[in-house]
This record gives structure tokens, sequence and C-alpha cells, in this order.
């Protein structure tokens, strides 16, 4: 497997504030919301819908909360999002895929380029950089308790394509259309996880060692966290 995890991104947003957990959740109902236009209200025939209720669920959204937001994306009122990705370069020529779900193109496109002009990096065109990532579920489960060869044996028998034990996480791989199914037979048999989402895993990283950089780096992350529009986004920056 290139590339490795993006543990400390997770670990960070569980350490995020209760308005900024509201944050997240807004962005998963959003998320949620395109997926039932795109493919129903049905996880069991919406594997897109059924990883981002899986998604909901780590972050501790309540059961009624993801029903109330299939049942408004069902209705004939529901707000017209999109899914949009940008490509481009942070500081010191970082790769970054942005994704965002949002109902005004061009109020996205026009804060995203800010944040990225803003900071020292541009935006290019589509494909500019997504060749560099590869395309894959993760889902990462506190070593804590828990017994890795037996997790090992039970995810690859989930369909789990790659299984790697970091310092503090084993990290399951997975197809990506298969993220959520996976997830749902390790927590049928009581595993908890973090997060079971799509990743994109960089296939090289970047180190930065110039401190304005590295500044402009995290002051450009917490830009696109603190956006309402931008639901994920990817880097290959080799963070100390």
């Amino acid at each position: 497997m290139s590339g490795h995890s993006k543990w400390n991104n997770i670990k960070h947003k569980k350490e995020k504030t209760d308005a900024q957990r509201a944050k997240v959740f807004t962005k998963v109902g959003k998320e949620m919301a395109v997926a039932v236009k795109e493919g129903g209200p049905d996880p069991v025939s919406n594997s897109k819908l059924a990883a981002l209720i899986a998604k909901a669920k780590t972050l501790n959204v309540p059961n009624d909360n993801i029903d109330r937001i299939i049942k408004k994306a069902s209705s004939a009122d529901a707000a017209d999002y999109e899914e949009i990705t940008y490509e481009g370069y942070g500081p010191a020529g970082i790769a970054f895929i942005v994704q965002a779900t949002t109902d005004s193109r061009n109020r996205t496109a026009g804060n995203v380029r800010h944040y990225f002009d803003k900071f020292g990096g541009n935006l290019g065109t589509v494909g500019c950089v997504s060749f560099m990532f590869e395309d894959k579920g993760l889902i990462v489960i506190e070593k804590e308790d828990v017994d890795e060869d037996q997790l090992m044996e039970d995810a690859l028998e989930a369909g789990a394509t790659d299984f790697i034990a970091e310092d503090e996480v084993f990290e399951i791989y997975t197809e990506v259309d298969d993220v959520a199914a996976v997830a749902k037979t390790l927590a049928d048999k009581g595993y908890t996880y973090i997060s079971a989402e799509e990743d994109k895993i960089p296939q090289s990283y970047v180190n930065v060692t110039d401190e304005d950089a590295v500044t402009n780096m995290n002051k450009l992350i917490d830009a696109l966290e603190d956006d309402d529009d931008i639901t994920a986004f990817f880097h290959n920056w080799e963070e100390a």
C-alpha cells in the first residue's frame, strides 16, 4: 500500500469543539442529501448513502437527525446541491484535491480560489494532481483492547484489501464502494471504528521545511475546514 494514514487529521477532528462538530454535521448532511438524490433513500441499495450514514455515526450524529436528513432530501423541496472537485497546489507545491457540496457553484469556486491565492497556492485544472492519489476506502479502529490477529482475519474475511497497524490505530483499506459494507460487518462483530469513509492515498509525500510554507499550509487547511461547502480535502504533505 503506497502512502500512509491521515490518522493525525482524524485525531485532530476528534478534538474539535462543539461548534466545529456542528459544522461537520452540516457538511455530512449536505453529502447525504446529494447521495439520496443520486441513488435513493435506501442505504441497502445506495452504497454511497450507507457510507455516509456510517461516517455520521462515527461523528455521533443522532439517528433521528440522520433519518430527518434522508426524509428531507427525498422531498420535493429538497435543496439542490451539487458536488464539485477542485485540484491545485498549496504552498511549496503540495498537491491538493478539494471536494465540495454546494448550492452555489460561483460562491464556492470563488472562496476556494481565494484560499489558495491567499496562502501561497494556486488552483489548477481538473486532473492536474488526481493522478498522484489512489482512491480507497479507509476504516480506522483504535488499538486499545483489540486483538490484532483476530481483527485482521475478520477484516480480510469481510472484504478488506489491506490491513496496517500504525502507532495508535489499525487501518483497514477497502475498495471505495465496499467501505460501508466492510464497516458494517466489523461493527456487527463488535468492533468500534473511529472513521469509515473514502480516502485518497498519495503515492508519494512532500516534506516541507520552510517555516513560512508550513504556516501557510496550516492556515490553508484551517480555511478549508471552516468552509461549510467543503466536505473533504486531501493533500500529499508529509506532516511532522
